[in-house]
């Protein structure tokens, strides 16, 4: 039996990183998608072990390099069954007058561009075979604002609008879409967003039990292997400390 091939963004950590592991389990061959060379080359070691992969070192945000990178893919692996649009960063956390035009470019760029670029490149094929299978990872920032989360909730609403705007352009082609929108999830996204202060990312994280990359994993794993004729459109999950982006029950 032919093997299911994934391509999976962002694959280097946190919930990619887990999806991956949790494919690779079930027989899927893989396509991991990083910035971080040295990182990809030891999940690829490690998960060749059970599966086909190969592994694709491009930054999303880099339009050029996200083409060149998949038109680059062995024959074996070109036939893409399932895309995981799950790079994404978080980059400060300050009010709209305050905050950094840097920043604001690298989440645009990462969350919101990076998703249309991969998804671009890949649809062709997936159109032309007449199905496949698209799950974009979101956040409850997409679909509450939360105080100082102003653009990085931007790019995700942003996200939330593709992901509902995709099902509709594809729907005649079998093309499944899904969203996962991720509550409070302890990996590296607040050591990112902020900017390697290990002592806040940790404080984001205390005094509650956080999801955690794994616990999303299992999730996305449900989603795509549900029977042909089922579609799970859209999925919000919190730990059950969360009831909303700004309400946790802190011990």
């Amino acid at each position: 039996m032919k093997l299911k091939t994934a391509f999976i963004t962002g694959a280097t950590s946190g919930i990619g990183k887990a999806t991956a592991e949790i494919f690779a389990k079930n027989n899927i061959q893989l396509v991991l998608c990083g910035r971080r060379a040295e990182r990809l080359a030891k999940i690829k070691e490690q998960l060749e072990k059970l599966t086909k992969v190969t592994a694709l070192q491009f930054d999303v945000s880099k339009k050029e390099d996200v083409f060149n990178a998949i038109k680059s893919l062995p024959q074996e692996f070109q036939n893409i069954d399932i895309l995981i649009n799950n790079a994404g960063n978080a980059h400060g956390l300050s009010t709209i007058q305050d905050g950094s035009t840097d920043d604001w470019d690298a989440m645009l760029d990462i969350n919101v561009k990076g998703l249309l670029y991969v998804s671009k490149a890949i649809l062709p094929k997936m159109i032309e075979k007449n199905t496949g299978f698209i799950v974009n990872i979101g956040s409850i920032a997409g679909k509450e604002v939360y105080p100082n989360g102003n653009v990085y909730c931007a790019s995700k609403y942003a996200v939330n609008a593709l992901n509902k705007s995709m099902r509709l352009d594809l729907n005649k082609y079998n093309i499944r879409v899904s969203a996962i929108h991720p509550g409070a999830v302890e990996t590296e996204f607040s050591e990112v967003r902020f900017k390697g202060d290990k002592e806040k990312a940790a404080n984001v994280y205390k005094g509650f039990n956080a999801l955690q990359a794994n616990d999303i994993a299992e999730i996305i794993y449900f989603v795509i292997s549900r029977p042909a004729h089922v579609n799970i459109e859209d999925l919000i999950v919190y730990p059950t400390a969360q009831a909303s982006a700004t309400i946790l029950n802190r011990v």
